[in-house]
């Protein structure tokens, strides 16, 4: 047996999960097992009264062997799970350098003055940025490239494989010096625009926004169906929080912040992900931002196996068998030696 004893499921992805359907069978096999043990005959005769009887009556026989029923339901479901052959990402030796030739990815994020809004510590850029970053130091080998908009869009850095370059352009991101409002339609264009042409595997864009589309020439619907011809997924990220938010206003006196109705055009943004084949995330707070970066480095993960058969990672089922076999072993020697029957 291998010595990996992991068997915390949720960490796992499977190579056969409609094997997993099998699990609703074991509640059913624990209720058989229950009822028989219920119309078993005792063993053993006794020539004294049933009240004698009860006083050595020991009830933790009774619920040990029900525990002892229990662990035939837990080596079945484990048995299931083994067949769906478990396996995980970061345990794969050949994943590297299968999924680092795979995957491009362009972060869209909107820099309007209303990014400047305080649900977020210290605002919204700067805790996207923040997020944004953390996701870029967790990838190795992938071609990315980060576009801004607001009312207008621009290539603030091509997809590369510099991450450190990458990280100082988006270090330097913020909404000056450029047309105020939110294209979206214009910002999703222009990351369309950043991806290569050739057949890769995965392309991706992360788009991020506060907001509904306001401003420039490209439609959100129209940008979403060139990136669905040039077979480009799209996450959508709303970021804010739900209700009112401490909002920038621009007077002739400067910025000032006041309560606003936070206003993200949630239907928009689903329906760009939804053409694309990606999945539309809401984020109010730094740390449900992060989680959506993890979910989505998880879905590419899922979407590039299902592409890249010859890449599939060897499946670990060494686990959830080894814990089978233990319990398997501690159940038939328990029966075998407390409750065996002599003939």
């Amino acid at each position: 047996m291998l010595t990996n004893w992991n068997i915390l499921f949720w960490e796992y992805d499977f190579l056969a999960p409609q094997w997993l359907w099998l699990l609703f069978i074991v509640p059913i096999l624990l209720i058989v097992l229950f009822r028989n043990e219920k119309r078993k005959q005792g063993e053993l005769k006794f020539s004294r009264n049933e009240t004698i009887q009860e006083e050595i009556n020991s009830s933790w026989v009774e619920n040990f062997r029900k525990v002892l029923i229990v662990s035939y339901g837990f080596i079945a479901a484990l048995l299931i799970i083994a067949l769906a052959r478990p396996f995980q990402w970061n345990s794969q030796e050949n994943f590297e350098d299968n999924y680092k030739k795979g995957i491009d990815i362009i972060i869209a994020m909107d820099v309007s003055v209303s990014m400047l809004a305080r649900d977020f510590e210290p605002n919204r850029m700067e805790a996207s940025k923040k997020v944004a970053k953390e996701f870029i130091n967790g990838r190795v080998g992938d071609r990315i490239g980060l576009v801004v908009y607001a009312g207008e869009a621009y290539t603030a850095c091509p997809a590369t494989l510099d991450y450190e370059i990458l990280k100082e352009q988006l270090e330097k991101v913020n909404g000056e010096n450029i047309e105020g409002g939110t294209a979206i339609g214009t910002g999703l264009g222009t990351a369309v625009s950043r991806l290569r042409n050739d057949s890769i595997p995965s392309k991706v864009i992360i788009l991020l926004t506060d907001g509904s589309n306001n401003a420039g020439e490209i439609m959100p619907e129209t940008a979403a169906e060139l990136a669905k011809a040039k077979n480009v997924r799209v996450y959508t990220i709303g970021v804010g929080m739900n209700g009112e938010a401490l909002s920038p206003v621009i007077t002739p006196f400067g910025i000032r912040y006041e309560y606003a109705p936070v206003e993200i055009d949630e239907v928009t943004l689903t329906n760009i992900a939804n053409t694309t084949g990606g999945k539309y995330f809401r984020a109010t707070d730094e740390k449900g931002l992060k989680e959506i970066y993890k979910e989505i480095e998880k879905l590419e993960k899922s979407k590039l196996l299902n592409k890249q058969y010859k890449s599939e990672p060897p499946a670990t089922p060494a686990a959830f068998m080894n814990w089978a076999f233990v319990l398997l072993l501690m159940t038939w020697f328990t029966n075998f030696f407390l409750f065996r029957t002599n003939d």
